[in-house]
């Protein structure tokens, strides 16, 4: 990971006074999607570096044991073995697990069985999704998931403190939730779908990198909008404005809704742009996602044998 945030003194006046030019943003946004695309070999290479990006994540209710155990081994060994020698690549590993705290000590063990303790955990805590519940409880949560051996926490911020524009509450919460994760990463989850307008996405985002956050994320995957490409341009701005202020780089999390191939290479095409080739790994870089994965593979075995996979030749994420 990349060295820690250390945060600043809250100071509105980074914040208060900007404006979002909307029609903008939209299309520069759009234009990411249409034309840029890379191809052939070139794209191969990109899809195995969204690959190594993903937090590979399970947030169901019916999780399980046995549900966190596929996805560390399938974590270990995210792509066929013969898929990347024929790419030219040594062994890759997704970014990271993320499950919910409870599942935390299983996923630890499973990784550590499959030969991969390197691979971090991530769980979700603050009470997720909602975050709707005492702030006593929401930290003692960040400190059980540490305890149990996570070591990237995601949390959600206080939606009704960002709504009312009470950015000193929201940033006085995310410190306390930095110190309550002790060595463990802190990525906030700014449930964009939620906070009303780009306005609100920025001044977020902001609070947050001054509060002390590591990585900002777009969402819980839970809301009717989560990532999109005009929030996500929004949210690095912020984190380009954050590193020429302060010198301290600021990881970017987009999570929600991605789900094919094209769309990772999209992603990435906005972080080289927009913050350049060192926010396109994974210590500033993650794809939260669930069924992303077996596109990607899905595509690198196209572009290995000209065909596509039938479902029993590639393992289940």
């Amino acid at each position: 990971m990349a060295a820690r945030n250390p945060g600043c003194e809250f100071d509105p006046s980074w914040f208060e006074t900007i404006q979002i030019n909307l029609p903008a943003v939209r299309k520069r946004a759009a234009e990411l999607g249409t034309r840029r695309t890379v191809k052939k070999q070139w794209q191969a290479a990109w899809l195995l570096r969204a690959v190594t990006c993903i937090d590979l994540t399970t947030l169901s209710g019916d999780d399980t044991a046995a549900n966190v155990q596929r996805l560390c081994y399938k974590a270990k060994r995210p792509v066929r073995d013969d898929l990347l020698e024929s790419c030219g690549m040594p062994d890759i590993t997704v970014g990271a697990i993320c499950v919910y705290p409870s599942r935390v000590a299983d996923a630890v063990q499973f990784l550590k069985d499959a030969g991969v303790p390197h691979i971090p955990v991530a769980s979700v805590a603050t009470g997720f999704p909602s975050g709707q519940y005492p702030l006593k409880g929401r930290l003692e949560e960040i400190r059980q998931a540490v305890a149990s051996g996570a070591a990237e926490i995601d949390i959600v911020i206080n939606r009704d403190y960002a709504l009312n524009g009470n950015w000193k509450g929201v940033y006085d919460e995310v410190k306390l939730m930095r110190e309550a994760c002790g060595e463990a990463h802190l990525k906030t989850i700014l449930a964009t779908g939620e906070l009303g307008s780009m306005t609100n996405v920025y001044k977020a985002s902001m609070v947050c990198m001054m509060a002390g956050a590591d990585f900002i994320k777009t969402s819980t995957g839970k809301e009717g909008v989560n990532a999109i490409l005009p929030v996500g341009l929004v949210m690095v701005r912020a984190i380009r404005e954050y590193y020429q202020r302060t010198g301290h780089k600021i990881g970017f999390k987009p999570a929600g809704g991605i789900r094919t191939a094209k769309d990772s290479c999209t992603w990435l095409a906005l972080m080289k742009e927009e913050l350049g080739d060192e926010w396109m790994k994974n210590d500033l870089f993650r794809i939260g996602a669930s069924s992303l994965l077996g596109d990607i593979e899905r595509q690198i075995f196209h572009y290995v044998t000209g065909r596509y996979a039938c479902a029993d030749e590639l393992a289940m994420a």
